[in-house]
């Protein structure tokens, strides 16, 4: 069982603070990923936990142990970084070996372990060569194996495939998949790109300077953001978010958006915001571009707006509608707008839309 626990963990670098109030528990054999933007104290936070910085006050406990105070060596956690940093002078099987080698294993044990990982990262053919006749790729399966062969309580990898091209990107994240699936041992994992995130996480940590924005699955976060910063870093394209107003008639609701349309909704959306008691200018709408519903044919309920601009994306397009005064991104399937310019039609899909406040930019939880 190897748990990470963290308490009211303050960092700062001189008079900037990197890391504010960060309270989060890791439970036994979770993938948690450290998500966000350069600078917002991810890694940070991964050295902290790892030992490579100090912490100026709270707590980092493992297993329900304080270890603030230990040194790396003495927290039995292996790190991957970015770079591959291999010895280029040894073999990929010394390479591996060579943190057995510090502790002194036997030559037999030794050269047991190592042909286990290998056949674990699937590299048993690459043990007598060296790293420059190796791809990028199998590189960081050698440096994956390196902290790996020692059985360490969880692995920490600061941003591993960041410097593979797309190809070896994608390949790499449905191994260190597997390979966590097979070995289960608690792991973090810090990176800015989402894909990474959503693919590979159990729970996500979104942080935003120095803060912790959200933690939850990956389902989670998308499709229930907890403030305005999660809703427009999570998604490929982010969610659309505008200033909406809300008007009631004739028993209707109406949500303006742009300045233009004005979108029916479902007349509990009222009570939701009386319950909220947010300021109708202080209110803004959010939605997906799944939530935004395009027709190329006139239909109750949906307005006409332009085409402003199409993204073709091979299974599907993303399009760019004019609405009033603001761009809404919708998907659609591949090829359904011909052309930039054309007069389609569209709603807003009520059950996929949130609502924040502008002035503290929380999500408002309003679920229609």
């Amino acid at each position: 069982m190897t748990s990470i626990e963290l308490r009211d963990v303050q960092k700062y670098f001189g008079s900037l603070q990197v890391i504010k109030d960060m309270n989060l528990k890791i439970e036994d054999g979770e993938f948690i990923v450290l998500l966000g933007q350069s600078g917002c104290g991810k890694t940070t936070t991964l050295r902290a936990i790892a030992g490579l910085e100090t912490i100026d006050t709270g707590d980092i406990l493992i297993d329900g142990k304080p270890v603030q105070d230990l040194k790396c060596s003495d927290r039995d956690i292996a790190m991957v970084f970015q770079s591959f940093s291999l010895y280029p002078h040894m073999t990929v099987f010394e390479n591996i070996a060579f943190p057995l080698r510090a502790t002194r294993m036997s030559k037999t044990d030794t050269d047991r372990r190592v042909r286990e990982i290998a056949q674990v990262l699937r590299i048993t053919d690459l043990l007598d060569k060296r790293p420059s006749a190796l791809s990028g790729g199998d590189m960081q399966r050698v440096a994956i194996g390196r902290a790996l062969v020692r059985r360490p309580k969880a692995m920490l990898m600061d941003e591993p495939i960041g410097a593979l091209d797309a190809k070896l990107r994608e390949e790499m994240r449905a191994e260190i998949k597997r390979l966590h699936l097979k070995q289960g041992s608690t792991t973090i994992y810090v990176t800015h790109d989402q894909i990474e995130a959503m693919s590979l996480a159990d729970r996500i940590v979104i942080m935003h300077e120095g803060r912790l924005q959200q933690v939850g699955s990956p389902t989670e976060v998308y499709s229930r953001p907890a403030n305005l910063f999660v809703a427009q870093f999570v998604g490929s394209p982010v969610m659309n978010v505008a200033p909406v107003e809300v008007e009631s008639s004739g028993g209707s609701i109406h949500v303006g958006v742009g300045g233009a349309s004005r979108f029916e909704f479902p007349a509990t959306l009222l009570a939701q915001l009386d319950t909220a008691d947010v300021r109708t200018n202080e209110l803004a709408l959010g939605v997906r571009p799944e939530g935004v519903l395009v027709s190329r044919d006139e239909k109750n309920g949906y307005f006409p707006v332009e085409a402003h601009l199409i993204e073709p994306l091979g299974s599907y397009d993303i399009v760019d509608l004019r609405v009033g005064d603001q761009i809404l991104r919708a998907r659609t399937r591949s090829g359904y707008i011909e052309r930039a310019g054309a007069r389609v039609y569209a709603r807003i899909d009520p059950s996929q839309t949130h609502f924040f406040d502008t002035s503290s930019g929380d999500s408002l939880g309003i679920r229609l």
